[in-house]
């Protein structure tokens, strides 16, 4: 057993840790500047994950007719990061050999995406860092005024980059779904036009978690640039005017008591 006054071991990580949690604001997160940040943090993971961890499946069927009336089908996956041109599939030749050929989706939206992505994994982190700058090192973040005319000038920068991912990739998202499209794959393949072949459409790309990336794109962009107001506010440029001088506050005040 440990002597009075003196601590053991084992209570030194604990202590530690009570000292460093017990600095956290939590209410400031219950302020628009520290909930605004929060929301940020949370639709930055979901734009990048719902992005970043889409697959779809698209595919076909060909009856090359003839006596055996043998039916081929078709299946290609693609994903993120969507270079299609990556994706290959085998279209039977239809001739009395069983052979086939190697195709490859059309197009590369591999930029759009990425850059989404990208944006999405940097403003979580930065959103990480100004919570814990401001929920914890508050008094840093007001007395300093150097880190509130930073984080404008990064909030407006990520409000315009998010409106230009959220737009590009949504331009990205609609020339991919043309080209994977189970029209677009029977379009390629020349055996759908020989006389006797039958191509129909097979399994159709469930599109909905890539659009809600979209949907998040645009959510983050009016989350920051709805914060620039609040973050300009911890600025000093919306300072009060600059009173009146001693005297004609005097004047004034003697003008007020007749």
């Amino acid at each position: 057993m440990s002597e009075t006054g003196v601590p053991a071991a084992g209570d030194k990580a604990p202590r530690l840790q009570d000292r460093v949690l017990a600095g956290v604001r939590w209410g400031r997160l219950l302020e628009p500047l520290g909930f605004i940040k929060l929301l940020e943090w949370l639709f930055a993971i979901f734009a990048f994950g719902s992005c970043g961890s889409f697959s779809g499946e698209t595919g076909a069927t060909v009856n090359c007719g003839g006596e055996t009336k043998e039916m081929t089908v078709i299946s290609v996956q693609f994903g993120y990061p969507f270079r299609l041109y990556q994706n290959t599939f085998e279209m039977p030749e239809c001739k009395e050999e069983s052979t086939t050929q190697t195709l490859h989706l059309i197009g590369d939206f591999s930029a759009p995406a990425e850059f989404f992505v990208t944006l999405g994994v940097f403003s979580f982190l930065y959103t990480m860092a100004a919570l814990v700058l401001y929920l914890r090192f508050h008094a840093l973040y007001g007395e300093n005024k150097k880190i509130p005319f930073v984080d404008f000038c990064v909030t407006v920068c990520f409000a315009f980059f998010w409106l230009v991912a959220a737009a590009a990739w949504g331009k990205g998202l609609t020339d991919a779904k043309a080209a994977t499209r189970p029209a677009s794959l029977i379009a390629a393949m020349m055996v759908c036009q020989d006389s006797g072949v039958t191509c129909d459409v097979g399994t159709t790309p469930a599109m909905g978690l890539a659009n809600i990336s979209v949907l998040f794109g645009f959510l983050n962009f009016l989350l920051w640039a709805g914060n620039c107001w609040f973050v300009l506010q911890e600025t000093s440029w919306p300072a009060p005017a600059a009173p009146r001088d001693s005297a004609a506050a005097a004047e004034q005040g003697a003008l007020d008591k007749q």
